[in-house]
């Protein structure tokens, strides 16, 4: 199979039809072999007896569909792990992405070698002040801070490799720094292309402000988990040290003053240097021991489940059964 595109969703009853048939087309214009896979993300409206009318319609179109609302990240998680594609393409469901894009983005992954292709709204129709400049901001810091160049790092257009979707995890509200994720894989060939934005058809937006203030404390998250998720002890370990040093410095000078050296001076506890070494010796044992917690974390953790599924369609596999 060429493609496999996965479209997470929430109450979009409206596009659904459109984009199908819209991504038939395309799909059938180039004589892709291919998958629709509809992740409805907990929808209240109908959108999930729509994916049911497609589905029954045109077997190419499989559906997975949470008992509730789990995120984006998760939707894009389960598309993942279900697509059996050589080439997968995730795109938004609101008819902003354009699907006429597919082929030159399948294309860049087969013929030029990339691992990934992430999409380049770079001239986009949403507000000014409510998206652009944000998510300007946004996607300056996330380079900086992650080193990986792209000018969009939150846009849903993207072209991936089977393998690296196959080897990354994508959980919490992480779906923002999926290229970063595949950089700290071993996956370092990414691309990108500019793409058209289309203004939103039926609807409103799913995503407030909030969503950047979720974005930067993400950003955080994702960069020490990059530098030290596998080996927390270096980190917290050293600072430990470190502080459990210079405390127990402290500790030493003032019982050398006051057995050699200030024997009938003021009692140790009158002084700020103990407290000095007090807090920092517990503060050294105190960041060890999360260290230490963390690495037996790593080594015994395994994986969890982050979303409860409550149907899935294939007509292909019941077909064959």
């Amino acid at each position: 199979m060429n493609l496999s595109i996965v479209i997470p969703l929430l109450n979009e009853e409206e596009s659904l039809k459109e984009l199908h048939d819209w991504i038939v087309r395309v799909m059938q214009t180039n004589h892709f072999s291919y998958e629709i896979l509809f992740i409805d993300d907990g929808s209240t409206d109908s959108s999930w007896n729509i994916i049911k009318e497609l589905s029954e319609q045109d077997s190419n179109v499989k559906g997975i569909r949470f008992l509730r609302n789990f995120g984006k990240s998760q939707a894009l998680h389960a598309g993942f792990a279900a697509a059996k594609g050589e080439v997968i393409i995730t795109m938004d469901a609101d008819l902003q992405d354009n699907p006429e894009e597919i082929p030159e983005l399948y294309a860049m992954i087969k013929n030029e070698g990339f691992d990934l292709v992430s999409g380049w709204k770079k001239k986009r129709y949403d507000s000014l002040i409510a998206k652009n400049l944000p998510s300007k901001l946004f996607n300056w810091a996330a380079g900086k801070t992650s080193g990986v160049k792209l000018h969009d790092f939150n846009c849903g257009l993207k072209a991936y490799n089977k393998a690296v979707v196959k080897n990354i995890e994508v959980s919490g509200e992480m779906h923002r720094y999926i290229p970063v994720l595949a950089k700290n894989a071993g996956y370092s060939n990414i691309g990108e292309k500019v793409v058209q934005h289309q203004a939103r058809k039926y609807g409103n937006t799913k995503f407030g402000m909030s969503r950047f203030i979720n974005g930067f404390l993400d950003l955080i998250t994702i960069w020490f988990v990059s530098k030290f998720g596998k080996r927390p002890m270096h980190l917290f370990g050293a600072f430990g040290v470190l502080m459990f040093v210079i405390g127990f410095g402290f500790a030493a000078y003032l019982g050398i003053d006051k057995v050699f050296i200030n024997k009938t001076g003021r009692l140790i506890t009158d002084r700020p240097q103990f407290y000095i070494a007090l807090t920092a010796m517990l503060m050294g044992s105190q960041l060890f021991l999360a260290g230490f917690i963390g690495e037996i974390i790593i080594r015994s953790r395994k994986n969890e489940s982050r979303y409860n599924i409550s149907e899935k369609l294939d007509q292909s596999t019941q077909k064959e059964e």
